[in-house]
């Protein structure tokens, strides 16, 4: 007789705790913490727009006076692709740095956790890459030290052991997914955002509001399948108590200082605000991992062929990360909804819309609104920069709406032919619609997305409801998750 195993699934949550220093004029001991790290010779990767700005010449300054020799790399990508990723490697072999410094937004500590990868263990560009584009290769030891200096409030990426670029050949964003990658300091200066236009800080914040909406939500790390060692358990272990203590605290400043930081750069209570909002959520995140609104967002911006936003400085065609991310979250809150009602509702107040004893229909449709008219519509209609546009399911089949200044969602209607995307299949018709050719064919884009990066996403394809998280293994945490 088999004795059943009392722990098939995952009883067992590994807390990945980053080393951070936040804080006005942080940047200034840039040098002093690098040094300590033992470093001589740095290879300091930035933008060729941040590199004429004073906050990157700050960074210079204090690692030359720490003693530190610095060869630069300024022509880092933003929303980088495999071609500047192995030109910012070559570089990075040529130079022999004994560590790494990044200085710009998540395509700079992107390209820098990359290069100081395939510098150290040099190998055909697919081996790292995630699986199916790549090999999916474990990295083989320990990096270089890394001093990631965000300048936008919006990636997390110090906190993070996640690279993201454009595939080109592929036509989609992926990336390499290791705790290695993790930077060895973060030094989150908030003084950096105060040169941030407000379509930049609108977009970086929309990505600090998916990732921590869409960790808080994720699947609990309680419902994977315990791993047949340790070392199998994944970097993104799903929703648990450390992750969720960051995302509840990111999504109250959000919802407290988002539109006030994107209407005016001179406000430092709420730009600095909304940074330590981005520094939580990317811990939660880099903890939990993230799932449709960002799976949704690679095939999205590996699509895009002629949108260059202002703001960025970019000479070439591209989606800001949080802009592809935010254009699906409305319909995805309320697909998910009903799969956690007490999360959902808990984001729903916490973003400001007030009333906690609201039913779950009502509830659903609260936070759908929210997002798209509070976040989306009317923070891109303010910043009068960039497009906006709402998702539609029509008779036809799922469709892009154009919204002027003033128009109302479509979200706001409680239909649910007109009301947003509503279910995977749906998701997946309206990618494979997108710009009038397929993205990846419908029966394959689920799978894509499950093994793209180590982020879950909901295994719905074949439903038209959420799974019911209230019929699997118990959570030991399952009354105080939230």
């Amino acid at each position: 007789m088999t004795t059943p195993n009392p722990h098939a699934h995952e009883t067992i949550l590994e807390v990945e705790a980053p080393r951070v220093k936040f804080g006005r004029g942080a940047i200034e001991e840039l040098g002093a913490e690098a040094a300590a790290l033992g470093l001589r010779r740095v290879a300091l990767f930035t933008d060729p727009h941040l590199a004429r700005l004073a906050f990157v010449e700050a960074a210079r300054r204090s690692l030359r006076e720490a003693g530190i020799d610095v060869a630069e790399f300024d022509r880092v990508r933003i929303e980088p692709t495999d071609t500047s990723i192995r030109d910012a490697a070559a570089f990075a072999r040529e130079v022999r740095a004994d560590g790494y410094v990044s200085v710009g937004g998540g395509s700079t500590i992107d390209t820098a956790k990359a290069a100081n990868l395939y510098a150290t263990y040099p190998a055909p560009f697919e081996r790292y890459v995630n699986a199916p584009l790549g090999e999916g290769a474990p990295v083989p030891g320990p990096l270089a030290p890394h001093v990631a200096c965000p300048t936008t409030s919006g990636t997390g990426s110090e906190c993070t052991g996640i690279a993201i670029f454009d595939f080109e050949a592929h036509a989609v964003k992926t990336g390499i997914a290791s705790r290695r990658l993790r930077p060895t300091l973060g030094i989150v200066d908030p003084d950096a955002t105060r040169t941030l236009p407000s379509a930049v800080v609108a977009a970086s914040g929309f990505d600090v509001l998916a990732h921590a909406l869409e960790s808080f939500t994720a699947r609990p790390y309680t419902d994977r399948a315990r791993p047949a060692t340790p070392a199998a358990r994944p970097l993104s272990q799903g929703a648990n108590p450390y992750s969720d203590l960051a995302c509840v605290e990111a999504l109250r400043l959000l919802g407290r200082f988002l539109e006030r930081a994107v209407d005016d750069a001179t406000d430092d209570d709420a730009r600095g605000a909304v940074m330590y909002a981005a520094t939580l959520a990317g811990i939660g995140f880099g903890n939990a991992g993230v799932h449709v609104p960002h799976g949704m967002a690679y095939a999205v911006a590996g699509q895009v062929r002629g949108f260059v936003p202002d703001g960025y400085g970019a000479d070439h065609p591209m989606v800001p990360h949080g802009m592809s991310v935010i254009v699906s979250a409305p319909a995805v809150a309320r697909f998910t909804a009903s799969a956690a009602p007490e999360k959902h509702r808990r984001i729903a107040v916490l973003l400001g819309a007030g009333d906690a004893g609201a039913g779950e229909p009502q509830m659903r449709l609260m936070l759908q609104t929210l997002l798209a008219e509070r976040f989306q519509l009317k923070i891109r209609q303010e910043t009068k920069e960039f497009p906006v546009y709402d998702l539609v399911v029509a008779k036809g089949g799922p469709k892009i709406r154009a919204l002027k200044p003033g128009d109302q969602s479509n979200c706001r209607r409680d239909n649910s032919e007109i009301c947003g995307l509503r279910t995977m299949p749906q998701l997946a018709d309206f990618l494979t619609n997108a710009a009038g050719r397929p993205v990846f064919d419908k029966t394959e884009i689920q799978g894509h997305y499950d093994l793209l990066i180590d982020f879950d996403v909901y295994e719905a394809r074949n439903q038209t409801a959420p799974p019911d998280y209230n019929k699997r293994s118990p959570s030991p945490f399952r009354n105080n998750s939230d």
